[in-house]
């Protein structure tokens, strides 16, 4: 999807994005029946769509039918948010995207092997039939590979390419309490969603600043100069550096609560 510009017919590089205020006013009027306001909060919050199939990039998936699928999900958020809980919609809308995503990914995964991987994997399973019924037992990933004048690799990989997936969510140990998941062993706690979420957050905050208020934080934030250094390169001075600095942060702030 990097580098496209046109998703089912819609030009992303001309996508409106709806202010916070604006949001909220049009998911006022939307849950009152105008259908107007809630074509309008769909085709303000498509970029919120796009952020999120970053995520889902590289999966062999055509990016028009995530582009699609993601779409359904910001429509249900739309659908189902309710204001007076006083959240971003765009915190709440996030997860439903990805939910509707993941649902999408898991009902219509296939797993593709090779047709020669796939006939090898059989050849090894009647072997496996075979040994198993002359000794009684199960053979070892050698002596199929003996038996079929195969790398045992190769036995290896051909088995496992036929074996059912396992789902993230299968449970693997519970003991009375809490059920662990194999996503449980394998999370990267430091990429959760959460953080993803807030990532998305901080960049809608910024996106209303100025150019000069843009600036000022990269070189803050981004490239770790110091106030002295910044008003240097703008061409101010360091107390009004300090005075925007402030006043830009304060701003991004009141957009996140």
């Amino acid at each position: 999807m990097q580098g496209k510009v046109e998703i089912c017919g819609v030009n992303t590089s001309k996508l409106a994005v709806l202010k916070n205020d604006e949001t909220m006013k049009l998911l006022i009027k939307a849950k009152s029946g105008d259908k107007k306001a809630r074509d309008e909060l769909v085709a303000g919050n498509l970029k919120l769509v796009l952020a999120v199939l970053q995520k889902f990039t590289g999966r062999g998936e055509s990016s028009d039918d995530l582009f699609q699928i993601g779409c359904i999900g910001l429509i249900k958020a739309i659908d189902n948010f309710d204001p007076i809980h006083g959240v971003r919609f765009s915190t709440y809308a996030v997860p439903m995207i990805i939910g509707e995503l993941r649902r999408y990914l898991r009902d219509n995964s296939s797993v593709r092997v090779s047709r020669s991987m796939r006939d090898n994997a059989y050849k090894a399973l009647t072997a496996k039939e075979e040994f198993i019924a002359k000794n009684q037992r199960e053979p070892t990933p050698d002596e199929i590979a003996k038996m079929l004048g195969l790398k045992r690799e190769d036995v290896v990989f051909a088995l496992d390419a036929i074996a059912d997936p396992v789902s993230l969510y299968d449970p693997i140990y519970q003991d009375g309490g809490d059920t662990i998941c194999v996503m449980d062993q394998i999370r990267d706690n430091t990429s959760t969603d959460d953080n993803w979420i807030e990532q998305i957050s901080i960049k809608q905050a910024v996106t209303d600043l100025d150019d000069r208020e843009k600036r000022i934080l990269a070189l803050r934030f981004y490239d770790g100069k110091t106030q002295t250094e910044v008003a240097k390169e703008i061409g101010i001075s360091q107390a009004q550096v300090s005075r925007l600095e402030k006043g830009v942060l304060d701003k991004v702030k009141r957009r996140l609560s």
